[in-house]
């Protein structure tokens, strides 16, 4: 008998998690339903999946090679479906976007509102995520596109840029900079530099920067987000880059942070849209970024759109 749709995605949750609790609750099933699937497909296929213990669940060689081959079938299934929703119009349907933590909450409140106005019938869920977790996502099916830091590698990806953003350097009001409308290059010499921990393209970028401007980025004390990075500031602990979007968000509620732009090539990061080469809508999504560029380039003028 043809293993089932439903079987393929418990067998990947398990994949996923190695865990039956947990794959149960990403599945939205009751861990009795997963777990007697998963044995009906085991039986349907003649082979062992998963070995099973208390103290823990591992796949077995050809369970590993089945759930990989499982997420492809899924991923075309999945394009099938999209394909299907772009027969009803352009940005229609339910689409899963996927997002940073240093830039989904500061860009999307100026986006979604005007999008859900001018595209009512368009569905956006929503998930944050590390950089990595959200490119895996976008492989497997998981996720439909991203708004993400570039560049971004992937010869099955396609990029569409959306704008580029000031990276504004941040000090405490009793430092230096706080009487100076402008940094210099030279301010930056010999300063502690905090960053994000590494993962996150924000955190290269910064230590690049640091060895151009003769700063010292600090590995002790890597922060974990921007509000992190933003406190340790506030209490003297060196300086920081933070985006324009955040600094426009979160630096006016704050009077322990100033901020300020380097007078000289100041630093950026460019941020575009992201999805499947070869996804079904790529077409939808392509205009979805020029919507984008153009409730950006209205609305938000701390950033330059990108053609």
């Amino acid at each position: 008998m043809i293993p089932s749709l439903k079987q393929l995605r418990y067998l990947v949750a398990i994949a996923d998690t190695l865990h039956f609790r947990r794959a149960a609750e990403l599945s939205h099933v009751s861990q009795p339903t997963l777990s007697g699937q998963l044995r009906e497909l085991e039986q349907r296929l003649g082979v062992q999946l998963v070995e099973r213990s208390r103290a823990k669940v591992v796949l077995t060689p050809i369970g590993k090679e089945i759930a990989a081959r499982a997420r492809v079938v899924l991923r075309h299934v999945q394009d099938l479906v999209e394909l299907a929703e772009q027969d009803k119009g352009v940005l229609g349907g339910t689409l899963r976007l996927g997002v940073l933590p240093t830039l989904g909450p500061y860009l999307l409140r100026h986006i979604l509102p005007e999008l859900h106005l001018s595209y009512p019938k368009l569905k956006l869920y929503i998930r944050e995520g590390s950089p990595n977790a959200l490119l895996q996502d976008l492989d497997e099916g998981r996720l439909d596109l991203l708004i993400f830091a570039l560049p971004v590698k992937g010869a099955d990806l396609t990029v569409a840029r959306l704008f580029r953003e000031p990276l504004l350097i941040a000090a405490s009001s009793d430092h230096g900079l706080a009487v100076k409308d402008f940094a210099e290059r030279a301010d930056l010499k010999g300063e502690t530099v905090l960053g994000l921990e590494r993962g996150y393209q924000l955190h290269a970028q910064v230590r690049e920067l640091c060895e151009v401007y003769g700063a010292r980025l600090s590995l002790d004390y890597e922060g974990t987000s921007l509000d992190t990075l933003r406190q340790m500031v506030g209490m003297g602990m060196g300086l920081t880059f933070l985006p324009a979007l955040y600094v426009r968000s979160e630096i006016p509620k704050d009077e322990e942070v100033v901020v300020r732009p380097l007078r000289s090539r100041p630093p950026s990061r460019s941020i575009g849209l992201v999805w499947r080469r070869h996804s079904a809508r790529s077409d939808e999504f392509a205009s979805l970024a020029g919507v984008m560029r153009g409730i950006i380039k209205s609305g938000v003028p701390e950033v330059t759109v990108l053609s």
